[in-house]
């Protein structure tokens, strides 16, 4: 669940992101209708009202996150195994005018932009100006991005992949971003829209992570939505792309029937695109309720060895005024038939703590970080 976060972290302050809590914050305005995530032990994480929790179906806990930094790639990676020390290079002033001339120069016309803002704040703002001159729309945020957005009607989306490529040589290998995101859009002024042909270029992960170890066992590993571009397709078996998170869950269905054995890993961005950047609490709420349906149902499709992760990789709470991520713990909900029921794993120190499980569940570990709770967790059968 992108930016599904449940508290702020010890050093929220650092991120200014004290008083974040995406889920506590969203249940104070809005009841959340998720009984699904309440019986899989959300409810003994954070505060949703209502009557008391119930004893957990399956494991739960919490995760701190380790690496510095608050954006996508760090969390992906750190569940995945790799602990960064320093965060990605961010551009709080928009990015070097030499750098800017350079990628001018490269794709041979000119940019608008090269600011720190919301996608759809600045698609509004500055749509009208892209469409009278064909200039590309360049922007950053508070994580370490460098976005292009373009009216698929202007430039065509062939041509935005181009643009993003020739960006992420100059500031991904370059500057050490950490991604390169082109973001198209369709609509008139006033009413513009952004479309699922977005794309990630993100750099190499620095070191071995669980999905190289798993494919180097000839494991099979499945990625959703957009999982493989924030691992530059590395460890990665087969790959779907997904329009919305409701698509997410139904692909994820497909490859259980598919997969009869190996990872399936979504990712859900909605959560994070849609509602959390646009301060959206209610359509925050919403997509939860909708996931929760969805989750319901997937429950009774789990076969007796098949363990189940319900987890995030930060925040982004939408009643804060920030529309950045927020430095946040994250749930890790497990289920399936072989999870022992009302166990805590308690509040782990890392994420990896995820993946050495991981690991140790499939026989490729262990990781370079990360302690493994797979035996907590584990039920007990003749």
């Amino acid at each position: 669940m992108d930016s599904v976060g449940i508290g702020e972290l010890p050093d929220a302050h650092v991120y200014g992101d004290e008083g974040s809590n995406t889920v506590a914050n969203i249940a104070g305005e809005i009841p959340l209708r998720i009984p699904t995530l309440r019986s899989l032990g959300l409810a003994h994480l954070v505060a949703l009202g209502g009557e008391p929790p119930p004893t957990a179906r399956g494991a739960y806990g919490r995760m701190a996150e380790a690496s510095a930094g608050k954006d996508s790639v760090t969390g992906h990676w750190e569940m995945m195994g790799i602990v960064l020390d320093r965060p990605f290079p961010t551009f709080p002033h928009g990015f070097p005018l030499d750098v800017m001339a350079a990628f001018e120069q490269r794709i041979g016309r000119g940019t608008i932009g090269n600011v720190v803002a919301s996608g759809t704040e600045v698609i509004d703002r500055l749509g009208p100006e892209h469409l009278r001159t064909g200039k590309p729309i360049v922007y950053t945020s508070a994580d370490s991005v460098f976005q292009i957005a373009a009216h698929e009607d202007v430039i065509a989306v062939p041509e935005l992949y181009r643009m993003c490529e020739t960006a992420f040589d100059l500031v991904g290998r370059g500057l050490g971003v950490g991604r390169v995101i082109a973001r198209p859009f369709l609509g008139r002024p006033g009413a513009f829209v952004r479309t699922a042909n977005r794309h990630d270029y993100a750099l190499d992960p620095i070191a071995d992570t669980l999905l190289d170890a798993l494919t180097r066992a000839d494991v099979p590993v499945v990625s959703i939505g957009k999982v493989k571009d924030l691992f530059a397709g590395r460890g990665i078996s087969r790959s779907v792309h997904t329009s919305s998170d409701t698509e997410g869950m139904d692909r994820v269905t497909e490859a259980m029937r598919e997969t009869p054995a190996g990872l399936i890993f979504v990712n859900l961005v909605d959560f994070d695109t849609q509602y959390g950047h646009r301060n959206d609490v209610a359509g925050y709420a919403a997509n939860l309720e909708r996931f929760d349906g969805h989750l319901g149902a997937l429950l009774p499709a789990l076969r007796d060895t098949d363990l189940l992760v319900v987890t995030a990789d930060h925040g982004n709470d939408p009643s804060t005024p920030s529309t950045d991520h927020s430095r946040e713990y994250v749930p890790v909900l497990l289920a399936g038939p072989r999870v022992r029921p009302g166990v805590s794993i308690g509040t782990r120190a890392t994420f990896s703590d995820l993946g050495q499980t991981l690991a140790a569940n499939f026989g490729v570990g262990p990781l370079a970080h990360g302690t493994s709770f797979l035996e907590e967790i584990r039920a007990q059968h003749p």
